[in-house]
């Protein structure tokens, strides 16, 4: 099993591209990694993009604290919520990204096939209706989800993704973004053409 000391700091380094790339502006979002039969979640009042070792909280899958910072993320019922459904997933990164954010804030999912990436790694990205964060409420509605999406739009929220690594749950942050944001030019220039129905399915059958 992968030591303490290793997730944190491998938290910590994609914690920061987050904030190098404006994923996660302020005190916004949270993040966490599988450590055993339990959590190691960023702490409430945490700044992804400027964390230190002692800025983590372990939990049980029950949230109950176990070591580590005596306050986890207010979010960590999201978080479980995943890692409950997903027995792949074992990395976590809940951001403010701006132009996820922005189609969130709007009610607005991310579904239209537009670059064969983005169907090809999402296929689409669902908006879950608003909750009250931190609440089970959120968890609830946000976590219905994750059976069948690694990528979801939390409405007047943000945008959360899980995967088996750090590394791939990152880089599906980075192409959500920058699929928010073509979505968003396309629609200021007129409008997308957009694939259609056959060339989804041949890119979606590249998956093998």
């Amino acid at each position: 099993m992968i030591q303490e000391a290793d997730l944190k700091k491998e938290i910590i380094e994609y914690g920061r591209l987050c904030g190098v790339k404006n994923f996660t502006p302020g005190m916004s979002g949270n993040m966490s990694a599988r450590f055993g039969e339990n959590v190691i979640i960023t702490s409430s009042g945490s700044a992804n993009g400027y964390l230190s070792e002692d800025e983590f909280s372990i939990i049980d899958m029950n949230g109950k604290v176990v070591g580590g910072h005596p306050k986890p993320s207010s979010e960590y019922k999201v978080h479980l919520a995943f890692y409950k459904k997903r027995s792949d997933v074992n990395y976590i990164i809940h951001v403010h990204a701006p132009n996820l954010s922005s189609f969130a804030s709007s009610g607005i999912a991310l579904t239209e096939p537009i670059m064969a990436e983005n169907v090809y790694y999402f296929g689409e990205i669902p908006l879950a209706e608003y909750g009250l964060p931190s609440s089970d409420d959120l968890a609830e509605k946000t976590s219905q989800y994750f059976d069948k999406y690694n990528a979801v739009l939390m409405a007047n929220h943000g945008f959360i993704v899980g995967d088996k690594t750090m590394r791939d749950a990152y880089l599906k942050l980075e192409l959500a973004e920058a699929y928010a944001q073509v979505v968003l030019n396309t629609k200021i220039l007129g409008g997308a053409n957009l694939l259609t129905e056959k060339q989804v399915k041949e890119i979606i059958a590249l998956k093998g």
